[in-house]
């Protein structure tokens, strides 16, 4: 394991001084494989961390070839005719140490005051796989995996322009990360991306196990329920998203992209949006927002109307309301509890199991549960359909993070409504659009284009139109070149011979 010091020792050191001094770090000897060599009288030694290191390589590339040559070895030619390209002489040996852990291999020639170092990492990593989290019928399903240099390797192929920055920054003391800030420099806002950077570079952590962590660390308000930098396992979408003026962020180790500036409505894109018809892409996008309210108002709704306002029911419907919840012996807001709280203990279940038991745990038990309680006088029937309903709107966002919220502030809505009746509810809303009115994203405004008011940007927001009406980016972001093509041209009507 190795200890968080530095090395007293300056280079020249024979072998035996060395090895002592990396020892002082390295307290297991398993850790680190240090071999001494002699050829044509001059003594060196090969020291690296065998599991994080290609050995075949080593032996090819760099044992083999010093013990053949039937000439003394010097630094420089060392350097000069072992075929890696990734060799560097350290004069430190604490950079020795900063860079052991990452995977280089070491050659030291007693007596010399350099280090030679070569880069073998070797990378444990899955291959490209389909998208888990966010399926698609439509468009590439492709995903990110834990590999940063994979992750950077698609998105050069997805933007295949000079234009494509992938800055390379570090996070984390004790155990660092890198990190790359991903942006169009021609079209990205440089307040945006000096801000990111900004925040990034003054991240004082000692770890960061995840883009999703990094997530939290980096947003404008870390105390708000509601995600504020937008996160995807698709390439596609995170492509997508550069290409229109924002910023991302990709992390060694993580199948997940960050993307920022993001608005509350941009939660509720799909990527499969843009590859169906611009009729069918505005459909679904509103049938989200309408999800969206179902998710939060319904349950609540049915409280407060059969605690309080149960005259606004018509009266075939009161009377069967009133039938079910005969034998109910809980009130309306301990019976809706009883079932948002079975529901999610469902869905928790089913997220945690085998995949093939999940699905069958979800669907049986609540079949079963629910007419379980329903035969005992748990909970009415009605309720059933109305928690099925809210549940069934919560799974419809493709961003996991923003369902999650939508469903954990369903519960204050319920206990308003259990306490309050509709003011209760109508309470709630207005507190949660002067929330939603004061959140930010990257110092952009959260609700931008509903407010600030923009017009303009509402068939990139809340709807679709036709492709060839979508020729400027969105301007709540203020990028650079607001033009991506030419409208004028775009709708030119052409003759099949031009």
């Amino acid at each position: 394991m190795r200890k968080k010091q530095q090395l007293s020792k300056k280079l020249p050191l024979t072998l035996d001084e060395l090895e002592q001094s990396l020892q002082e770090v390295f307290t297991n000897n398993s850790d680190l494989l240090f071999s001494r060599y002699q050829h044509y009288g001059k003594k060196f030694a090969v020291f690296y961390i065998p599991y994080i290191v290609e050995s075949g390589k080593v032996e090819e590339f760099i044992l083999s070839p010093l013990l053949k040559r039937e000439m003394k070895w010097t630094n420089l030619t060392i350097l000069n005719e072992i075929p890696l390209g990734s060799g560097e002489m350290l004069t430190s040996l604490d950079e020795v140490l900063e860079k052991v852990v990452k995977g280089q291999v070491f050659i030291y020639i007693e007596g010399e005051k350099k280090v030679i170092s070569y880069v073998l990492l070797n990378k444990e990593k899955r291959g490209l796989e389909k998208a888990e989290t966010e399926s698609l019928v439509l468009g590439p399903k492709i995903a990110f995996t834990e590999s940063l240099v994979t992750n950077m390797n698609i998105i050069r192929w997805k933007i295949r322009s000079n234009d494509l920055e992938l800055e390379e920054l570090v996070v984390g003391n004790s155990i660092p990360a890198d990190v790359r800030l991903v942006y169009m420099k021609s079209v990205a806002n440089e307040e945006d991306v000096q801000t990111m950077r900004q925040r990034i570079q003054d991240l004082d952590v000692d770890f960061v196990e995840d883009s999703t962590v990094l997530k939290q660390y980096l947003e404008d308000n870390t105390v708000n329920l509601f995600p504020q930098f937008n996160i995807t396992e698709l390439p596609d979408r995170f492509a997508y998203d550069i290409s229109q003026g924002k910023v991302g962020v990709l992390v060694e180790n993580s199948p997940i992209g960050i993307i920022a500036p993001s608005t509350f409505f941009s939660f509720l894109e799909s990527t499969e949006d843009r590859y169906m018809r611009w009729q069918g892409g505005s459909v679904f996008r509103i049938l989200r927002f309408i999800a969206m309210f179902f998710a939060i108002i319904v349950t609540p709704t049915y409280v407060a109307i059969v605690t309080y306002q149960y005259g606004v029911i018509p009266t075939q419907l009161l009377i069967s309301i009133g039938e079910s919840r005969a034998a109910v012996p809980f009130p309306p807001l301990l019976e809706a509890l009883l079932l948002e709280f079975l529901i999610e203990f469902l869905r928790e279940a089913g997220v945690r199991l085998p995949t093939k038991v999940g699905q069958t745990m979800g669907i049986v038990g609540g079949i079963v549960i629910g007419q379980a309680a329903v035969e005992t006088g748990l909970t009415s029937n009605i309720l059933i359909i109305v928690v099925a309903m809210s549940a069934l709107a919560s799974f419809t966002f493709p961003n996991y993070l923003f369902g999650t919220s939508v469903r954990i502030i369903r519960y204050p809505f319920i206990f308003l409504a259990g306490i309050f009746g509709i003011m209760g509810i109508m309470f709630g809303l207005c507190m949660l659009i002067i929330h939603l009115l004061r959140l930010t994203s990257l110092g952009r405004p959260y609700l931008v284009p509903l407010y600030p008011l923009r017009l303009k940007d509402f068939n990139k927001s809340l709807f679709r139109l036709p492709l060839q009406f979508e020729s400027k980016r969105m301007e709540a972001y203020r990028p650079k070149d607001a033009k991506r093509f030419s409208k004028s041209e775009a709708m030119k009507k052409r003759d099949i011979d031009e």
